[in-house]
């Protein structure tokens, strides 16, 4: 079953400028653009300077001019759109290669995305006053199999099947940010083949 309330699930609150910074990225998916949106206007209005060390790696919901003329308005220093997350998130840690103190980063977008990102920022560093995340749409969960050890992406379900080993896994709401994903145990081990009933629960 479902274990709610444990400490690991990670939580998070609305995006907000923070003008001390001297560096701004800003990572985006889907509808997570809009909540990028509301920190460039902050920035504009706190801290207009900010925005020529501002860049945005955003995959758009929809690709037409009046949806990305926002972001083109004010003076960034980048504005780069990708077709998908991983191609995103590739160009994030090369990114992060050459960023310098005083940067911050910004994740919004489906916590399957922002756990991604946050990986990355682990394997530089960045730490918790230096990352901010606001989760927006998708609530589909990345799974490791604790017994193979692969990860099952976009689970929406309850008891999801390993793309692996192909085990009944039950979905725990206990988190790891080194994985950057739930783990998920055997379903039926006492009692093989007996699963409690799958249902939607992460839409």
């Amino acid at each position: 079953m479902l274990v709610t309330g444990i400490k690991s699930k990670p939580v998070y609150a609305p995006l907000q400028a923070d003008s001390d910074g001297r560096y701004h990225l800003m990572l985006g998916l889907g509808s997570g653009g809009g909540a990028l949106l509301r920190v460039l206007a902050e920035l504009q209005t706190e801290a207009p300077h900010a925005l020529k060390n501002t860049q945005v790696l955003l995959v758009p919901t929809d690709c037409d001019a009046e949806t990305l003329a926002p972001f083109e308005a004010p003076k960034l220093s980048g504005l780069r759109l990708f077709d998908d997350s991983q191609a995103l998130l590739q160009e994030f840690r090369a990114v992060l290669t050459r960023s310098l103190m005083g940067t911050r980063l910004y994740v919004a977008g489906p916590e399957s995305f922002i756990g991604l990102a946050m990986k990355i920022a682990l394997e530089f560093n960045l730490n918790k006053d230096e990352v901010r995340a606001e989760e927006l749409g998708s609530l589909a969960r990345r799974v490791y199999c604790i017994h193979c050890r692969a990860t099952t992406e976009n689970v929406r379900t309850n008891i999801v099947r390993c793309i692996d080993c192909e085990r009944w896994l039950l979905v725990r709401d206990h988190y790891s940010r080194r994985l950057a994903a739930y783990m998920g145990v055997m379903a039926d081990a006492e009692a093989p083949g007996e699963l409690p009933p799958v249902k939607e629960v992460f839409a």
